[in-house]
């Protein structure tokens, strides 16, 4: 037994842990759809609260017992919905320990172990994907956290040129923020312009082309017409093309007239650490505020994604909160300063246990990867009479649907079904040019060739039985 540990909560750490790896090792041969249903799962984990202590091994026993049935296979290799990423299980000992050490990571000066990570992995990040050196960043639990600290920040820094300091006053009679984004965004940048008061509907939208991608001359018609702090939110990684928008046109006008410009990196971004790709993203490193996830492409556990900021300063003007109980911040990078969190725990530990395992190297080989078995599946999918593939694989994204005419939408429910209901792979659906489709995101560390290969022999077996239908 270790020292000091109770024998008992010894015994239930040694039970999840146990749980926990294998389940891991089982996750590729399980089906990945839940097995029950929320009403069901209610059941298995709802009643009341017992009256008497319990077991603390015997509850996490019962609790697997109960849950595991309703879990889906994210962490397979064949899940390829949502741009989930699968949970590396460096990261996933990093997670453990994580909990275990229970810091609270706020102040360099009372953890200063775990806040060194945690800056590490902003300093590899931004180095990885090409951005200012001196740039600042905060590790947020996702890309629309990290998108929403991004537009506080430009609101801070617009209204602070415009002589209104929005922190002290508020936005009531501030100067007004014009936002100009693309009419095919993702929700995420709308969400966060909902939390920092500036409307999801008070846009400008821009028109697209067919991959979702901001047109130029558009953009400039929008632009010729705004006054005042203008705030410009770009796409790195349309989320059903995967394109980008034409950030090295689009940010030198924009900040000609003096904008902000945030771009909305969840999954695309990273492709700038990658130099074989990185003309796709070229000139995004001249804009003001970036969000990215570390859940997606490097496959950090849940939650896990960084803001960076062009100027620090802006970043924690927008962001720090101080208070006399509060220690000093000195000269150390905390990461208090950068998020909207005093209480919380060292999310960065994981992504640093991550880094440190697969190495420049390994991070540049994952995306590639990704990249290449994408156009692996639109090659694949484009062979198949009666579907029809919708984008250029720019990424790790593939859209694809059944058919044309009335029965289309249809028959795209039912193939998507169908794949489902057999258990092996998970694509998702969506919509897209006003019709259903099913979307293939590739950013699962585990996924391999053989993995692609499955998932192309699933969709064309079940779009035979389908056909026929």
């Amino acid at each position: 037994m270790a020292q000091g540990i109770d024998a008992r909560l010894e015994a239930a750490l040694n039970t999840a842990l146990d749980h926990a790896i294998a389940y891991r090792g089982d996750v590729a041969n399980r089906p990945i759809p839940p097995q029950i249903t929320p009403a069901e799962a209610a059941l298995r984990l709802g009643g009341d609260l017992n009256r008497e202590p319990c077991d603390p091994a015997a509850v996490i026993d019962a609790m697997v017992a109960a849950i595991e049935p309703g879990l889906n296979g994210m962490t397979s290799p064949r899940f390829f919905g949502y741009v989930i990423g699968g949970s590396h299980l460096a990261g996933v000992a990093g997670e453990i320990l994580t909990s275990a050490w229970g810091q609270n990571t706020a102040y360099a000066t009372l953890v200063p172990g775990v806040t060194a990570a945690e800056n590490a992995v902003y300093r590899w990040v931004i180095d990885l994907l090409g951005l200012p050196a001196n740039a600042g960043a905060g590790l947020v639990t996702g890309a629309t956290l990290a998108n929403t600290v991004g537009i506080m920040a430009a609101r801070s820094a617009l209204l602070r040129r415009a002589n209104w300091d929005v922190e002290a006053d508020g936005l009531f009679g501030a100067p007004e923020i014009q936002v100009v984004i693309g009419e095919e965004a993702h929700s995420s940048p709308y969400a966060a312009l909902r939390y920092a008061g500036l409307g999801s509907k008070r846009v400008h939208r821009v028109a697209v082309d067919d991959q979702g991608r901001m047109l130029v001359d558009d953009f400039a018609r929008v632009m010729a017409g705004l006054k005042g702090p203008i705030l410009v939110v770009l796409q790195a990684g349309h989320i059903n093309s995967g394109a980008f928008d034409p950030f090295a046109e689009l940010i030198p006008m924009a900040q000609a007239q003096g904008a902000w410009v945030h771009v909305d990196g969840a999954f695309g971004l990273w492709l700038q650490a990658v130099p074989g790709l990185r003309g796709r993203t070229a000139g995004v490193e001249l804009a003001d505020s970036w969000a990215v996830d570390l859940h997606k492409w490097l496959s950090a556990p849940y939650d896990s994604g960084v803001v960076i900021v062009r100027n620090r300063a802006d970043l924690v003007q927008a962001m720090t909160a101080p208070a006399a109980y509060l220690p000093a911040s000195g000269d150390a990078w905390n990461p208090s300063d950068s998020v909207m969190e005093l209480s919380r725990r060292a999310r960065g530990v994981a992504s640093y246990a991550i880094l440190r395992t697969l190495g420049q190297d390994g991070v540049r080989a994952l995306i590639a990867r990704h990249c290449a078995m994408a156009a692996r599946v639109a090659e694949g999918l484009g062979k198949v009479e009666g579907l029809v593939v919708m984008n250029r694989p720019w990424s790790n994204q593939v859209a694809f649907a059944c058919g044309e005419g009335a029965s289309a939408d249809g028959l795209t429910g039912a193939l998507l079904a169908a794949i489902h209901a057999r258990g092996r792979c998970y694509p998702s659906h969506g919509v897209w040019k006003g019709r259903a489709i099913i979307r293939v995101s590739i950013s699962s560390c585990a996924t391999e060739d053989a993995d692609i290969e499955e998932l192309l022999s699933e969709i064309e077996e079940c779009w035979r039985e389908v056909g026929r239908r």
